[in-house]
C-alpha cells in the first residue's frame, strides 16, 4: 500500500502535484499550513475545495503563526511591499531572492510533514517546488531536497524511510500546466497571487509567472484578474 502525504498550500504548482501524487499512490494525505500569509484565507479556500474534488484519506490544517511573527518577507510582514511589475528585468535576469521568499518555509513544512508521515506510515511527501522556472527560493533547489532527505531519514525511526517527491522540479512552469491538463487538474480551484483574496491582482510576481506559463502552454487561464490578460499568444 503506497502512502503519500501531499503539502497543498491552494497554490498551481502544489495542485498539480497533487494529481501526479493520486496517479502514482494507492492513498493520499493531504497537509496545508497557514503561515500568516496575506492571502491566507483566499489559499484556504482554495484547499479546501481541493480537498472535496481529489477526497484524500485525509486532510489536515496547521498553523505556524510563528513565521509570521519573524517578518523579513513580503508574504507575512505588511510593512514589506509586495514587489510589482518586476517582470522580465527582475525575475528573469537577477540571481538575488526576492522578499517574497518566506525563509525556510519549505524546510518548517516537511518537516511537519515527517512528523505525520511517521505516524501513519507513509512513505512519501510531495511538494511542487519549481527550480528551473520559479522565483529563486533557496528552497526549492533539487540540491536542498535531497540533503532534507537524507536528514530526515538520519533522524527518523529506523524502520522508516521517506522519499521528498518533486515531480515538476526540473520543469517550466508552462511544461507543469501542459502535464496539469493532461490528467485533468481543475485550475480553477487555484490561488497564486501575493496579495489578493478576491480577484487576482495580475501585477505581482506570482501573477505575472502563473500569466506568462498558461500564455506559453497556449492555455486561458479560468481564475479572474483585476486587470485585463489577453491570452491570444
Amino acid at each position: 500500500m503506497k502512502k503519500a502525504i501531499v503539502l497543498v498550500s491552494g497554490g498551481l504548482d502544489s495542485l498539480i502535484t497533487v494529481a501526479i501524487a493520486k496517479q502514482e499512490n494507492d492513498e493520499i494525505y493531504f497537509l496545508h499550513i497557514n503561515y500568516g500569509q496575506r492571502t491566507e484565507q483566499k489559499e484556504l479556500d482554495s484547499f479546501r475545495e481541493i480537498v472535496n474534488y481529489y477526497k484524500p484519506i485525509d486532510a489536515k490544517i496547521v498553523n505556524i503563526d510563528y513565521i509570521k511573527d519573524f517578518g523579513g518577507n513580503s508574504l507575512t510582514d505588511i510593512k514589506v511591499d509586495v514587489p510589482i511589475n518586476n517582470h522580465i528585468q527582475d525575475l528573469d535576469n537577477s540571481h538575488q531572492v526576492p522578499n517574497t521568499y518566506v525563509p525556510f518555509r519549505n524546510g518548517n513544512m516537511i518537516g511537519i510533514a515527517t512528523a505525520w508521515a511517521e505516524v501513519i506510515n507513509a512513505s512519501k511527501i510531495y511538494i511542487g517546488a519549481v527550480e528551473v522556472d520559479g522565483s529563486g527560493y533557496p528552497d526549492c533547489k533539487k540540491s536542498f531536497f535531497e540533503d532534507l532527505e537524507q536528514a530526515i531519514n538520519s533522524g527518523t525511526k529506523d524502520n522508516f524511510n521517506i522519499q521528498i517527491c518533486t515531480p515538476i522540479i526540473d520543469m517550466s512552469k508552462s511544461q507543469a500546466l501542459q502535464i496539469g491538463q493532461k490528467l485533468g487538474v481543475p485550475f480553477e480551484l487555484s490561488w497564486s497571487c501575493y496579495q489578493n483574496n478576491d480577484l487576482a491582482c495580475g501585477k505581482c510576481d506570482s501573477c505575472y509567472l502563473r500569466i506568462k506559463a498558461f500564455k506559453e502552454a497556449r492555455l486561458v487561464d479560468p481564475i479572474p484578474y483585476k486587470v485585463p490578460i489577453n491570452w491570444i499568444n
